[in-house]
């Protein structure tokens, strides 16, 4: 499976435009963008697509068939939508079962949807399995976006693993170490920023993964319960971790800071003296993550400060299924020691994109405070 190219030769592969009259169709060509649905998170949430194509071998769910999401963290993201004219194309057109996508058509192509944005990738040399890494800020609809694909890929016949960053979240215990050895640094405190990740387990991890390509192949995964220590999060019981399968087919790897490029301490401590440590230690983590992303997709954000907002709403939504979470102040205090990163890193990747990403197997998709994506003239 080649890697991802979604930009076929872009005049400049970070800007995010549409060539398009119509505010409900997109084109994937030198101009880009993504109009999607809003997700709302109750059963039979399904995927917009207003096109159909040719006979498939195996056919999409239907609209009783999508399970149910009832965690909101992410809510309001437009991605997915209910009672969309999707399923009613699919199940009498269907889709055509392809490998994964190597090189995006030059012609401009209609994309309105994640089932659109899906398609795409599954078009192309069959080389798998293909590492996405999907780069945004905490609570903007990534993890919706990586749900809603995962669970196509695997209605399709296809096997894909889902990772986050923060799966690689240091132990309580040891966060309390880094807390300890940085005692003046309120960056370091608790988890999110560069130094409070596990690297070697990452490594472990997305090797493994990697090596996933036989049946039969099986390995764990691990993952975070931020619920734990009412909201400052815990890695759950290795015994807990979810198996999965090979061979693999994709790889979903997301997080708020995938793709950061360590800076010049003089421009990192312009923003906040407390970043020279996160920096120093950033510089590691091209080889722990990066290195193994084939491409990219990046969730752009006008204003790093609605970043509060979505993390409340996140919060809320973990508190109302029963789960501790913080308080709104916590909430507050716990997103200002992210804010320095975004201000200083989110700048180089918009500009440059994701460290030791192709631009050609990149795609970039700007969103508004609702998580609307915006528009180009």
């Amino acid at each position: 499976m080649a890697a991802l190219n979604i930009l076929s030769q872009p005049p400049n592969p970070w800007q995010l435009t549409t060539a398009s009259t119509q505010p409900s169709i997109c084109k994937y060509n030198n101009n880009i963008n993504t109009v999607c649905q809003k997700y709302a998170s109750v059963s039979n949430s399904i995927c917009k697509c207003g096109r159909t194509t040719a006979t498939a071998k195996s056919k999409l769910p239907t609209p009783q068939m999508f399970p149910q999401r009832t965690h909101l963290s992410g809510s309001g993201c437009s991605w997915i939508q209910d009672n969309s004219p999707f399923f009613d194309n699919v199940t009498t057109n269907g889709r055509t079962r392809g490998p994964l996508l190597s090189v995006f058509p030059t012609t401009p192509a209609q994309v309105s949807s994640v089932q659109d944005l899906f398609e795409f990738i599954c078009t192309g040399d069959d080389i798998p399995p293909l590492v996405i890494g999907f780069s945004a800020p905490q609570g903007c609809g990534k993890t919706t976006l990586v749900f809603a694909l995962d669970f196509l890929f695997r209605m399709t016949g296809r096997n894909s693993a889902t990772i986050s960053i923060d799966d690689f979240y240091l132990t309580a215990e040891d966060q309390a170490r880094l807390r300890d050895s940085n005692p003046s640094n309120a960056l370091l405190e608790f988890r999110g920023n560069a130094g409070s990740h596990d690297l070697s387990l990452s490594i472990e991890t997305l090797t493994a993964l990697g090596k996933l390509t036989k049946e039969g192949m099986k390995i764990k995964l691990p993952r975070y319960d931020k619920s734990a220590y009412n909201g400052r999060g815990n890695r759950v019981d290795p015994s807990m971790w979810p198996e999965v399968e090979g061979p693999l087919t994709v790889i979903l790897f997301e997080g708020w800071m995938l793709g950061f490029k360590p800076l010049l301490t003089e421009a990192v401590k312009a923003v906040d003296p407390q970043l020279e440590t996160v920096n120093k230690k950033l510089e590691a983590y091209y080889d722990a993550w990066d290195k193994f992303i084939n491409s990219w997709i990046v969730i752009k954000i006008q204003d790093p400060s609605c970043v509060y907002q979505w993390q409340l709403q996140a919060e809320i939504a973990m508190r109302t299924d029963g789960k501790p979470g913080m308080s709104d102040e916590e909430v507050m205090d716990f997103v200002s020691r992210y804010l320095p990163a975004y201000k200083a890193y989110l700048p180089t990747l918009y500009l440059e994109g994701p460290n030791g990403s192709n631009p050609k197997h990149l795609l970039v998709v700007e969103i508004d405070e609702g998580r609307n994506p915006i528009l180009g003239n």
